[in-house]
């Protein structure tokens, strides 16, 4: 997921219930069956393209995960609308009895100058990427909170604390995501349930491709990260693994930006030298 991961692309179902060991024997709990990993626009960019429907992408998705020897139940659901988030969630409880985390990970992005934005591009953007989030966690928490645990990873954007022009609605989207994660946080932390956001920075994916064709743009922003490249897929399997674990079991409410360093703001203060 870049800051606009989702690159003017929308993908409103999704959750396919991943129930997978999450950080094994190193972090403790092994969740077994009951994890929800949402794949519209998934972290690292996986995800189908503009308004194409994310169940497509669940058959290979799942077997993916099969391949791993571990088992998954694909569930596809809208997040924009209500009575497509309480069927999905409760089928995945039905299928396994539990559910012990939640990545709320659905995203969309309308790239405009702010002055061109509509009435439109920003309801479709907030009700994917905040109003979804919010009430695919309800669902989920609804069913967390009788047995006092669970994980629950909202995943923001380096956007939910910079800001950028051409992104105000998914900026918008971003930073409500962060103080939602808090506010849960506080509501639900007395259940055993934590609530954190995964923020990634800048990261390639199927989406912004067309972005990283312009070379000029890419050594721009490669001068902004510390670490000098853009993030891959796997940069942000050690986060989502620890916010999943028992590991994580006393933090709540935080926003872990994996961004390379780019959120240190990465403004040159020396000249460089020449020769």
């Amino acid at each position: 997921m870049t800051p606009e991961g989702d690159e003017g692309d929308c993908a409103y179902e999704r959750e396919p219930v991943r129930p997978e060991r999450q950080g094994g024997d190193d972090y403790g709990h092994e969740p077994g069956p009951g994890t929800v990993h949402g794949a519209g626009t998934g972290a690292g960019g996986r995800g189908p393209g503009h308004h194409q429907p994310a169940h497509r992408a669940l058959p290979p998705f799942q077997a993916e995960i099969e391949t791993l020897g571990r088992r998954a139940f694909p569930v596809a659901l809208d997040v924009r609308d209500h009575n497509s988030i309480q069927a999905a969630v409760a089928a995945a409880h039905a299928h396994y009895g539990k559910i012990d985390i939640l990545v709320n990970n659905a995203g969309c992005n309308v790239r405009k100058p702010a002055v061109d934005v509509t009435w439109d591009d920003w309801n479709l953007v907030l009700d994917t990427n905040l109003r979804g989030a919010f009430f695919v966690a309800q669902a989920v928490a609804r069913t967390m909170i009788p047995r006092g645990y669970g994980r629950i990873i909202n995943i923001g954007s380096v956007t939910s604390v910079f800001g950028y022009a051409g992104l105000g609605p998914y900026g918008a989207s971003r930073g409500g995501t962060r103080q939602l994660t808090m506010s849960l946080a506080d509501d639900w932390g007395r259940y055993g349930i934590t609530v954190n956001c995964l923020a990634p920075g800048w990261f390639r994916t199927a989406q912004n491709a067309v972005m990283y064709e312009d070379a000029d743009w890419v050594a721009y922003l490669i001068d902004r990260i510390p670490m000098k490249r853009p993030g891959q897929p796997q940069d942000l399997d050690g986060a989502v693994v620890f916010l999943a674990s028992d590991a994580s079991g006393y933090i709540t409410g935080q926003t872990l930006l994996v961004d390379g360093g780019i959120s240190t703001g990465a403004t040159r203060a020396t000249l460089r030298k020449s020769g």
